[in-house]
């Protein structure tokens, strides 16, 4: 009687909590390429926490691209339709504004740096929280979100290549407090033909911990589904997300990579 009843509490503790899971994302998206999860998955497991070491401003190289640096200066950038940035920048912060913004540059191999605040008055719960993203070539999403115990569906948290793999562990810092995004991009290559040879690949670390290690993209990152690769995915800007949310950025740079000789 005692082991019926207990085994009782676990089955409805249990089924409660993957009911609570199911909530954050989808059920009715369609499964990721290799055919384990849904995308946007909420009962996908929930990355391990740890705690990365103190904020570290990381100073640009000297063959770095500076694209946001300490004088207010948005002139590497603009909005998606070619107009002049909506963003706001002061002291060498940037404050998301109404749409995305965009370099005017475009690029293919590179290593970037971002640093990004969520608001420290905390708002709203999984996606609506200090939600931006960080678009690489203007099609592959690493995002920006306030993942400091909030949980969301894995493949949408902070540092997730969104729908498609959660980080390997949630390094947030708190809201409010800076964070860093290190990213090695290795853009998709394409046959004379049209037909993709190798796709995008990136490394990130988040506040100096790995996070994704030499990961492929299936493909363009979009909401609730992945797009096909496409010669035009090939180069592209760096672009930053208008999700609705308020969230800062500073100190972004870029160094462009060349092939190994």
């Amino acid at each position: 009687m005692v082991k019926t009843t207990i085994g009782a509490i676990v089955v409805a503790a249990t089924a409660g909590i993957l009911a609570q899971q199911a909530k954050l994302g989808y059920d009715d998206t369609p499964m990721q390429p290799n055919g384990r999860w849904h995308i946007h998955d909420g009962t996908r497991p929930q990355p391990a926490v740890v705690t990365p070491a103190g904020p570290v401003a990381t100073p640009p190289p000297s063959d770095a691209v500076v694209l946001l640096g300490s004088r207010d200066d948005l002139g590497a950038w603009q909005m998606m339709d070619g107009k002049p940035p909506s963003w706001t920048v002061s002291d060498g912060v940037l404050e998301s504004g109404k749409g995305f913004i965009r370099t005017k540059a475009e690029f293919t191999d590179f290593q970037l740096h971002v640093e990004f605040a969520t608001p420290s008055t905390v708002k709203g719960d999984s996606q609506d929280r200090g939600n931006s993203g960080v678009f690489l070539l203007g099609k592959f999403e690493i995002q920006v979100l306030d993942s400091f115990q909030n949980p969301t569906y894995p493949d949408g948290q902070a540092a997730a290549m969104y729908g498609q793999f959660p980080p390997l562990v949630n390094a947030s810092r708190r809201p409010g407090e800076w964070q860093s995004y290190d990213i090695a991009f290795t853009a998709p290559r394409f046959s004379t033909a049209g037909a993709l040879d190798k796709p995008a690949v990136v490394t990130v670390l988040h506040n100096g911990v790995v996070v994704h290690n030499a990961t492929p993209f299936w493909g363009p990152t979009q909401h609730r589904r992945i797009d096909p690769y496409t010669p035009d995915t090939a180069k592209g800007p760096i672009a930053l997300q208008d999700h609705g949310n308020p969230v800062h950025f500073r100190n972004i740079w870029l160094r462009s990579l060349k092939s190994e000789v």
